[in-house]
């Protein structure tokens, strides 16, 4: 007989395939039907089911991951047209995108490239014209100073060609209960014999960015980094994290600095001249935290660059 947990681990093996197929195709039509067809279930089925496991219905996730999308595109490819960008990710008119953009992050496309560089750009590219503008530009300047600072007392930061990475994973929503998720896959893992080996690691990537996205929806694949031959089970996902070329950041950090961690290392790469790739950002565990006299983290940040 087929258990209650059995049948939720495969509603979530079956709905993480629709998740990896959204995220590479917000630029193409979604429609339930062909979504549930990725899924294998019928339609009405699984709007059920994304709603219950996502918290989100399928159209409004939708919707929220093209407009993040158009987010990111705005901050880094700035040359790239808001009609465009309207049409390339599914809105019928430029007025409409407007409208669900503002309604989304409380102002215009327009105005949020605008007020960007401030937050984004090189100190070089920011033009004082006012008093309040200045006033603006010092607040950057010494945010930037503060991160710049922090990543010089810790970190240790090279420029390093990763090579592919293979790794069995459990998907994540939120910042909250990640701990419970590493030590649900680290227990499957040593079922599995693959925590014995000094080349396997712990990682974590990050599917969504803090930037643009609430916190609690940001998803993340909690993994084990094994080159193992793996066979899959219920919410254990699969997957590859391609040969890239990284900035990699080496912290020994306690769990509460990992954002300014991230921040600094951001910060880094724009001020020196670094443009981040289409490719995830992940981090790479080299010890339990737990296990740390001072409950610490050694970890390696990386930032795939173009």
């Amino acid at each position: 007989m087929i258990s209650k947990d059995d049948i939720e681990k495969d509603y979530i093996s079956r709905v993480n395939l629709t998740l990896k197929y959204i995220d590479h195709n917000l630029d193409s039509e979604l429609s339930l039907e062909s979504l549930s067809n990725i899924a294998l279930y019928s339609p009405f089925h699984f709007h059920r089911i994304f709603k219950a496991l996502i918290g989100e219905t399928l159209h409004a996730y939708i919707i929220r991951k093209r407009i993040e999308k158009t987010a990111s595109v705005l901050i880094h490819k700035r040359h790239i047209s808001i009609t465009a960008l309207s049409l390339q990710y599914g809105f019928s008119s430029n007025s409409s995108f407007t409208r669900a953009f503002k309604k989304f992050y409380g102002v215009s496309p327009s105005l949020f490239r605008k007020e960007n560089p401030y937050k984004y750009s090189k100190i070089s590219q920011v033009e004082s014209k006012n008093g309040q503008e200045s006033l603006i530009l010092e607040k950057y300047i010494c945010n930037i100073n503060n991160h710049l600072n922090w990543i010089k007392m810790n970190a240790n930061i090279e420029i390093k060609e990763v090579p592919e990475l293979k790794f069995a994973c459990m998907t994540h929503f939120g910042v909250h209960g990640i701990e419970n998720v590493f030590d649900r896959l680290i227990k499957w893992a040593k079922v599995k014999d693959l925590m014995g080996n000094s080349e396997t690691k712990m990682a974590r990537i990050f599917h969504d960015s803090f930037k643009i996205t609430d916190p609690d929806k940001v998803r993340m694949s909690i993994c084990v980094l094994t080159n193992k031959p793996l066979v899959l089970e219920g919410d254990i996902d699969s997957g590859i994290i391609r040969k890239s070329k990284c900035i990699v950041g080496r912290f020994e950090i306690t769990p509460v600095d990992f954002e300014k961690s991230w921040s600094s290392l951001f910060i880094w790469m724009n001020e020196n001249g670094y443009k981040k790739a289409e490719e995830n950002p992940f981090e790479i565990y080299h010890n339990d935290f737990r296990e740390h006299p001072e409950n610490k983290c050694i970890v390696d940040l990386h930032i795939p660059i173009e």
